[in-house]
C-alpha cells in the first residue's frame, strides 16, 4: 500500500518538476554603477548563464553612472561586451535620457549596443512580460 502511495505521489510531482525546468530563462539586468567591479560582475553572469543555457534571453539596461561600460574609449570591459553581443540572445540597451544627461551620442557607444527611450520603462516592461530582474551591485 505504501508503495502505491509513493508511486502516485511521484507521478503527481514529476510534471511539476519538469515544467519548472522548461520555463523560459529571461533576465533583465539593471546597472547604474560606474564601479568596474559591478560591470565585471554582470559580464561574468552573462557569460556563465549563456554557457549553461544557450536559449536564455539576457538584457542589460544601462543608465545613471554606468555609461562608461559601453562607451568607446572608456569601457574597461569593451572586448567582453563586444563578444557577448555576438550572441543573438544577449543585448545591451542604454537609456536615451541618460545619454542626453551625460552629453553622449549614439555614435560613441560600442558597436551593437542599442538605445531605448527610457531605461526604467524598459525594465518594468520586461518584468511585466515575466522576465526576472537583477539589480547589479555589490
Amino acid at each position: 500500500m505504501k508503495l502505491v502511495i509513493y508511486l502516485i505521489f511521484f507521478q503527481m510531482l514529476f510534471p511539476l518538476l519538469s515544467s519548472a525546468q522548461s520555463a523560459p530563462y529571461n533576465v533583465v539586468f539593471d546597472i547604474t554603477s560606474k564601479d568596474s567591479a559591478d560591470q565585471k560582475a554582470v559580464v561574468r553572469w552573462l557569460k556563465a548563464i549563456s554557457e549553461s543555457n544557450s536559449s536564455a534571453q539576457l538584457e542589460v539596461v544601462l543608465y545613471g553612472q554606468s555609461l562608461d561600460m559601453i562607451t568607446q574609449g572608456k569601457s574597461t570591459v569593451a572586448s567582453d561586451v563586444t563578444g557577448l553581443l555576438e550572441n543573438k540572445n544577449v543585448s545591451f540597451k542604454v537609456c536615451e535620457i541618460a545619454l542626453k544627461h551625460h552629453n553622449l551620442r549614439k555614435e560613441q557607444l560600442l558597436a551593437g549596443v542599442q538605445t531605448v527611450p527610457d531605461g526604467i520603462y524598459e525594465i518594468i516592461t520586461k518584468q511585466g512580460n515575466g522576465w526576472g530582474y537583477i539589480k547589479v551591485s555589490h
